[in-house]
């Protein structure tokens, strides 16, 4: 008897249990948000982050909160996605943040800086050397929370029509160079040009632009940028790494249940890891089927490395003397840099060198 009052007892408590977690999500509401990418879906690294991190939210959430996710144009022109968060159009967005840099260089910091941090760096600096609470900062004067979105690591220095031999083949030529770059490469002589990925084909095979960069091997490939511009030359010192964003709106973003903030962060990180990752698998094959396709590879002479960084130096320190909140910013960052170089080289680099050695 009394083990038939037990097991009725448990029965009762396990149902209990049981119908409290759907209880607890029936008491969230149900939202539906949209956000715009800066990207076209046939760039499935890119886009594919979003995609990831909508389905996450999703899931994490039991399908109360979704989010719709639009391709480059679709919705918002591809590089107005901040503006368009910022002014409430849209609740989210997935961008590169140095798309900005004419508002404030320092949107660069959050995106990418000439001979700056590599990949692991910069997620480094973010998560544990104090540069999301810097960058949090200077997002709050524009009305965004910004969080991490995925990294392309180091990148390729962009297609050609011409060898590039020395610093005064760069004089007079248009170049499509995202962000900050642009503004180091005009020290050099070179017109840079801002255009969205979508639009950087036609661009460059009308003669528009002599140059164009994007990202690496396997999205460069999908561009079809080789059949007009037959020359690829690394590195893109200009984006050692560049890592991508997600914006939310401070006042939706204030709106959101602890457990919606939960889910954004989360999924955030998850496509931040996710793409660094599909980056590395897939650009070795892709670099093979260009040299296959007659794509002929170069590396940036030691010439224009050198006035490159002198460059970039110059521009930096400029911006840090007029600029208060760059300054503050580039400074925490510079010193982090250093202690992260001087660290790589011990190990690090020490190790992938041996191993180069060894194809």
């Amino acid at each position: 008897m009394e083990r038939r009052s037990f097991l009725k007892k448990a029965s009762v408590g396990a149902a209990a249990g049981a119908m409290a977690v759907p209880a607890l999500a029936q008491s969230l509401p149900s939202l539906n948000w949209r956000m715009a990418s800066s990207f076209p879906k046939t760039l499935d690294t890119v886009f594919g982050a979003s995609e990831i991190f909508c389905k996450r939210v999703a899931q994490l959430t039991g399908g109360k909160f979704n989010i719709r996710l639009f391709a480059g144009g679709e919705i918002v022109p591809a590089l107005q996605v901040m503006d368009a968060v910022q002014n409430g159009t849209i609740e989210m967005g997935h961008t590169a943040s140095y798309y900005y840099f004419g508002k404030d260089p320092a949107f660069a910091f959050d995106c990418a800086v000439p001979f700056g941090l590599n990949s692991r760096q910069q997620t480094a600096w973010y998560d544990q050397g104090g540069g999301m609470q810097l960058m949090r900062e200077f997002f709050k004067d524009y009305g965004i929370v910004n969080f991490q979105g995925g990294n392309s690591g180091a990148q390729m220095g962009g297609w050609f029509r011409k060898e590039i031999k020395g610093v005064a083949d760069l004089q007079g030529l248009k170049m499509r160079i995202g962000g900050y770059g642009g503004r180091v490469m005009q020290r050099l002589g070179l017109v840079p040009q801002q255009i969205a990925a979508g639009d950087i084909y036609p661009s460059l095979e009308k003669g528009t632009i002599d140059a164009a960069e994007w990202i690496g091997p396997y999205d460069d490939e999908k561009l079809g940028l080789y059949k007009v511009a037959p020359h690829y030359y690394a590195p893109g010192w200009w984006e050692p790494s560049t890592q991508f964003s997600f914006y939310v709106g401070v006042k939706e973003w204030e709106k959101l249940p602890k457990e919606y903030q939960y889910a954004i962060e989360a999924a955030s990180y998850e496509a931040h890891v996710t793409m660094q990752a599909e980056y590395d698998a897939k650009n070795p094959a892709a670099l093979a089927r260009l040299l296959r396709n007659g794509v002929k590879l170069h590396y940036f002479s030691k010439d224009i490395m050198e006035a490159c960084y002198k460059a970039a130096t110059d521009v930096n320190e400029e911006e840090a003397a007029k600029n208060a909140k760059f300054k503050k910013i580039y400074d925490h960052w510079k010193r982090f840099r250093q202690d992260q170089n001087q660290w790589f080289s011990v190990a690090e680099a020490t190790m992938q060198n041996f191993m180069m050695t060894r194809r």
